[in-house]
Order: structure tokens, then sequence, then C-alpha cells
């Protein structure tokens, strides 16, 4: 049994479905089944957090929505003639999606009612997917991934409960396996109370290795827009190097330091497994892409890794004491409060630095549960830069032209923050 995770870039619009569709039709084996995860369409993540900042902040969201709910809608009319059952199902979720939005109160928590809204993306193109695939005459079933994979309530980053989610999924899922395809979303899972939480931005990766780890899975596909795993964003770097493997260890390296293809928790499950990891091409099903396994590397091409919207903070005793291990435990136990990841940190005597993904709401309060102590600068518009594997010429091609405002270095690791 296989788990195919399919991103929103593979998902845009209706010729991209139809692609999708021709992969499955492919890769399927009488009586081996494929759980397929699916991310939102296109931009529709980002087009959902418009609308619920919008609601929040007591703006007209309507506008916004309306665009989300023809953007769907046009995909639907390519792919189905009229009648279908389709129409009436993505029309029910956008009327959920009206009926919640008309509750949202500015009062409560923003993460909380985030979490509800923006699931609505992963809900649309599962319920688009699975009548697809029928239609092209692949058994498939729509699950509800909210009811298997269990949570806490930490919004917009929820934890999982393991051994409830593992019963779950070999409870409910593995049968559905053994006579159809299972069609649910990413980035979701869902508390005792049957709220909605998300797992993080882009986790819909972890989401097929909780999957594959849980069933167990022979493999994990990530079906993306590049021909694998490279050693650097093809939009920024010209001519990216393929890895053709590469080991857990590595990609685990490489995913928390930033790189793109793969969600930072995705690997853990898989290697404690032992469940291979495949990130292939949906424009080239066919090339060999990379695959993700026990391996050892004498050698490894660095890669290059671009974080934007970065903020550097620093924080300095008010007396001018010395950072001690009582000052660091106060700073840390904030992070952690307000949910900020360290991207890089460094200290001197007198002052330790952070680097972290910049968001203005979180850092203000974060800011202010720390002035009574701290002297807190920051600088927003800047941009994180790391070479794993790092050799001289990497480092000279990357620094070349750059005001560096903190760098850093150990055996295997450069990294350095510039203005953007």
């Amino acid at each position: 049994m296989k788990v195919f995770k399919f991103g929103g870039a593979s998902v845009k619009d209706a010729a991209a479905v139809r692609n999708v569709g021709a992969i499955m039709q492919v890769q399927s084996v009488p009586a081996n089944f494929i759980l397929v995860v699916v991310s939102a369409m296109g931009k529709t993540t980002n087009a959902l957090e418009q609308v619920f900042d919008k609601a929040f902040y007591q703006q007209d969201y309507q506008p916004a929505l309306s665009q989300v709910q023809e953007y769907h809608n046009q995909i639907i009319k390519e792919l189905f003639a009229e009648q279908h059952p389709v129409y009436e199902q993505v029309e029910e979720l956008f009327q959920l999606l009206t009926e919640y939005l008309q509750t949202i109160n500015p009062a409560a928590l923003y993460d909380l009612q985030y979490d509800q809204v923006v699931s609505y993306g992963e809900l649309l193109a599962s319920i688009i997917l699975k009548n697809y695939l029928q239609a092209v005459n692949l058994p498939s079933t729509w699950l509800d991934c909210r009811q298997v994979i269990r949570t806490d309530r930490i919004w917009r980053e929820a934890r999982l409960d393991w051994p409830e989610t593992e019963t779950k999924i070999k409870a409910v899922v593995k049968p559905l396996l053994e006579t159809t395809h299972v069609i649910t979303q990413g980035f979701l899972g869902g508390t005792d109370e049957g709220l909605t939480t998300t797992l993080g931005r882009e986790g819909s990766d972890y989401s097929a290795a909780i999957f594959a780890h849980c069933l167990p899975a022979e493999s994990v596909t990530i079906w993306k827009d590049v021909a694998g795993l490279l050693n650097a964003d093809p939009k920024l770097f010209p001519d990216p190097i393929l890895y053709p493997e590469i080991s857990y260890q590595e990609t685990v390296e490489m995913a928390y330091y930033g790189a793109s293809v793969i969600h930072p928790k995705t690997i853990k499950p898989l290697a404690n497994s032992h469940i291979p990891l495949y990130v292939k091409s949906f424009l080239n099903p066919e090339a060999s892409g990379t695959i993700i396994h026990d391996c050892q590397h004498e050698n490894i091409t660095p890669a290059f890794i671009v974080k934007p919207h970065q903020c550097l903070i620093s924080f300095q005793e008010k007396d001018y004491a010395f950072i001690n291990e009582s000052n660091l435990s106060t700073i840390f136990a904030a992070l952690a409060q307000y949910r900020f990841k360290i991207n890089l940190m460094q200290n001197s005597a007198i002052s330790f630095s952070i680097c972290t993904d910049y968001e203005a709401n979180r850092l203000e309060m974060f800011r202010q549960s720390l002035q009574d102590q701290f002297n807190i600068h920051y600088n927003t518009r800047l941009t994180l830069f790391t070479i794993k594997n790092y050799d001289e010429p990497s480092v000279a091609r990357l620094t070349q032209n750059q005001t560096i405002l903190l760098e850093q270095r150990s055996r295997t690791t450069f990294q350095f923050v510039s203005k953007e």
C-alpha cells in the first residue's frame, strides 16, 4: 500500500486535476489501493487567510470569499457535467464556511478561529478530486482526516496524539484500502471536542507521513512541480542539482533550515518505520526523482536554502548585566508561549540575538511581555541564508554583495542574515 501526496500546484486547475487522474491511472495496480493526501488548490490557503483576516477585523470579506468560490466553481465546471453531485457538495461546504464566518468574534482566540476557516481549502480540494477519480472509473472514497488524526488544542501548530491517531487510522482507514482508493486532506487534524486544528503551514507532507507510519505503508510519494529534491530553489538559483538519493538525516536538517520541498516534521515517522520517501514531478511522472531513505554519503553537493520575511531580535539587560542562564530561560519561555521558532541564535556578553519568522501581531505581544526586563531591538525585512555542507566557493558565491547583519558557521552549516 502506498501513500501519495499532491500539493496545491498539482491540483491548481482543471488540467492539473486531470493530470492527477492520469498519474493515478498509471500507478493503480489491481488490489493495491492508494491513500491520497491532497492540499488546498493553488493559492487557496492564502486566499482563505485574507478572507479570515477581513472577517476577524470586522471588514467586508464577501468579495474575497466570492473569488474563492468562483475559483472552485470554475474548476468543477470544466471537469463535470451539469447536475453532477459535486456541485451540491461544494456548495454545501461554502455554505458551512459562510455560516462560520458570520460567527467570528474579534474578542475570541484568533488562531482557533483561523484553523476553522483555512481548513476549507483542503476539504474542497479532496471532495473535487474524489469525484473526479470516480468519474474516470477509479474506485475512490472520501475520508475526513479530522476524524482519525487526533491532536491537542495548540492552534495552527497542533501536536499529534500518536496512540489514538494510530488506533483510529488502523480501525478506519486500513479496511477501506482493501477495496478503494482513499482521498483525504493534508494539513488538518481534529480535537476530541470536534474542533479543527492545523499542523503548521505546508503540513500536508506531515499528514502523508502520519498515515504511512500508522498503516504502515510501503512508501510515500510527494508529487511536486520540480524534478525531485534539489540543492537549491530553481526559482532563485540557476541550474540546481538533483539529489538522486539522500539520507533521512540530511533531509531532516535541510528541512529544519527551511528547504521548501519537505515539511520539517515529515521525516521522523518515516525514518522510524524505515519507509522510503520519493519526491517526484507531476509534470514528468516517469522520471526517477529522488529517494529519501537509509543511505550513506561520502561527499554531498552543498544545499542552498533561503528563508525570506525574517526578523532579527536582540535582547539586552537594562542594567547592562551579563546575559546568563536565568535570562535565557525567561526569553525561551516567552518564545515558547508565543510560538516563535528560532532559525538562528547567537549571544555575546551582554546581548542575545535570534532570527525568527516575522509575524507582526505575535512579535508585538512577545515584545510587550519582556519589555520590563530587557531592552529589545529588532530588524525586519530580512532574509536568512543557509548553506548545508558548505565549502569556501559556495560561501563566496552566496555572500557576494550582501549586507550581512549576523553570520555563523559550524562544521557542516554556514548561515547568515542579510537585508532583503
